[in-house]
């Protein structure tokens, strides 16, 4: 297993500095093509409002948007020669999720940026990533929104719970596994699955990690006070780990959006880059 390409969300947002920069990290790291991809999108205008804007100010939005591209394929270009990392661009019109989404299925995996946390749009991909994550078919790295060029998949920490989601991302994250200083595989209350992994399942998962040549010690704590998203953000900054992998949407996602849960939480406060795969 290997990451040979890399798809990294380009528009004119604040954080895609950072975005670009951690894509750019883990492209160096494992020898992959970085693709850029930014999405040439049409404003969208309420039907009711379409009658009172004419039709050359929209025009001239999209020709910003357009002009936007070009300048941010500069600068992927320029970055990317600096790091001496082999590149593609692209800059296909449509709507921006369904574009990365699909373009992200022809790649190994996809980094885009946290939302803004301060509530701030400055694009319209700012809220984006609990999306793709739900429809690529591929992992996607969250990059926090206040990245600073940090390294990533250095020490990395598994947030385990032998659940089907979880499994498809430790799955995922092997060759970055595969290349980490320290990897944990962390339990938050763990259950017993009566099989195998018997009463300590991240047991189980580091032996299978073993297997792929990856050295990871089993952890597992009991959460009485913290909720287990911050439990896994505690032992993270414990281990100074600079990735967290996890699955995502571990219940029906119409669920975790009203009562909240791991993934939205994680989502929203995020320090360190996420790792997750639905």
């Amino acid at each position: 297993m290997s990451i040979r390409d890399i798809l990294v969300h380009m528009d004119s947002a604040q954080s895609c500095a950072s975005r670009l920069a951690a894509a750019i990290q883990v492209a160096t790291k494992h020898d992959a093509q970085l693709i850029g991809l930014y999405p040439l999108y049409r404003p969208r205008i309420p039907a009711y409002a379409e009658v009172e804007i004419p039709a050359d100010v929209l025009e001239r939005q999209f020709e910003n948007i357009v002009e936007a591209g070009k300048q941010a394929e500069m600068g992927f270009y320029k970055a990317a020669e600096v790091a001496g990392v082999t590149t593609a661009w692209k800059c296909p019109e449509g709507d921006p999720v369904e574009l990365l989404a699909t373009h992200a299925r022809y790649a190994d995996l996809l980094v885009v940026s946290q939302r803004n946390p301060d509530g701030a749009f400055s694009s319209p991909m700012d809220d984006v990533a609990e999306q793709l994550i739900l429809t690529t078919g591929r992992p996607v790295l969250v990059v926090p929104y206040n990245y600073q060029g940090n390294a990533i998949g250095s020490r990395v920490m598994v947030g385990w719970d032998a659940g089907q989601r979880a499994a498809r991302a430790m799955q995922d994250a092997i060759p970055i596994l595969q290349k980490a200083d320290e990897v944990s595989v962390m339990a938050v209350n763990p259950k017993s699955n009566g099989k195998d992994g018997g009463n300590m399942p991240e047991v189980g998962a580091a032996a299978h990690l073993s297997r792929h040549g990856v050295t990871a010690t089993a952890d597992h704590v009991v959460a009485t006070e913290l909720s287990v998203e911050d439990q896994l953000l505690a032992r993270s900054a414990d281990m100074s780990a600079d990735l967290l992998v996890t699955g995502a949407y571990g219940h029906a996602r119409w669920k975790e959006l009203i009562l909240g849960g791991v993934t939205r939480h994680l989502l929203d406060v995020m320090p360190i880059p996420v790792l997750m795969s639905h």
